[in-house]
């Protein structure tokens, strides 16, 4: 059975089963710590099922692709049961400290200095900018796969699964819900969003279940680490495309009122963190899932 797990799927075997534990130590004993077990076991199933399908029909048919929507489900749906055990071991968020750190160091807050720059125009391209976030990880995926760079791919999709699993971790430790609700009673300017634009981030934040998710900023560790990995891949094209659609995002963070200024540091802090562990962690557990050859 191991011989046909890649390092990306024991990679998340690993963080299910770790959550396993969480929610059979600190939650309570009722319906909530049933769905949430139930929950990461249908997810492992489904990527062991997904594993063995793929062994059989070969890396770069459908068995592949099933795999990596199976990866993809599993992060939106570990994300989304994270706030459940949250509140089972925090009675209370950590905003209070990240706003005092930010204070610290500017002398201000910073979501609320920045309202002297809102302009139409920024909040405009900033919304969209933010809103990339959800697509760029599947636009770096879905270049490397068209060129049939499955080993590279695999080598991406776990940094990419790594960086999300590390930000979870931190938002079970240090849970922060963002300064759009903690400072809203010091913000005195709208932001001049346009009705499409709210709706979009309306029907996001609905999707959302997990609250407690500013501290690291996942939106500027994931960016970066792609725009890492299309520079490290050599895909000049879509690293000069990323450059500015990133640069963006991390000003949406802040601009947005989604982070304060000391998530966006954290966030680069584990973008670099992850580079820094991942191919040495993907060796190691590749040492127990004996790898087959790329076709």
């Amino acid at each position: 059975m191991l011989s046909v797990l890649r390092p990306t799927d024991l990679l998340t075997l690993s963080f299910l089963l770790l959550l396993s534990c969480l929610a059979v130590f600190f939650t309570p004993v009722n319906p909530s710590r049933s769905v949430l077990l139930a929950t990461y076991a249908v997810l492992a199933i489904a990527v062991v099922s997904a594993a063995v399908y793929r062994a059989r029909v070969g890396p770069a048919k459908k068995g592949f692709h099933l795999s990596v929507f199976t990866a993809v489900i599993t992060v939106l749906t570990i994300f989304n049961s994270l706030g459940a055990i949250i509140a089972s071991i925090h009675a209370t968020t950590f905003d209070a400290r990240l706003i005092a750190v930010d204070h610290a160091i500017f002398g201000v807050h910073p979501t609320v200095w920045l309202e002297r720059l809102i302009s139409p125009t920024l909040s405009t391209v900033l919304p969209f900018a933010y809103i990339s976030y959800y697509f760029i990880p599947l636009l770096l995926g879905s270049v490397l796969i068209s060129k049939g760079k499955f080993g590279e791919f695999e080598e991406v999709l776990f940094g990419i699964l790594l960086c999300f699993y590390l930000s979870y971790v931190c938002y079970l430790l240090v849970p922060a819900i963002g300064p759009r609700f903690t400072l809203s009673r010091l913000q005195t300017a709208d932001l001049q969003i346009s009705p499409f634009i709210q709706s979009i981030q309306d029907a996001l934040n609905g999707l959302e279940k997990n609250k407690t998710d500013a501290f690291p900023s996942g939106h500027t560790a994931i960016s970066l680490l792609c725009l890492y990995y299309a520079w490290k891949e050599r895909e000049k094209r879509l690293f000069t495309v990323l450059i500015p659609v990133v640069t963006g995002l991390i000003i949406s963070t802040v601009y947005l009122r989604y982070h304060y200024v000391i998530d966006v540091i954290a966030g680069i802090a584990l973008t670099g963190l992850t580079i820094s562990l991942a191919p040495g962690l993907r060796r190691l557990i590749s040492v127990v899932a004996v790898l087959p050859r790329d076709k």
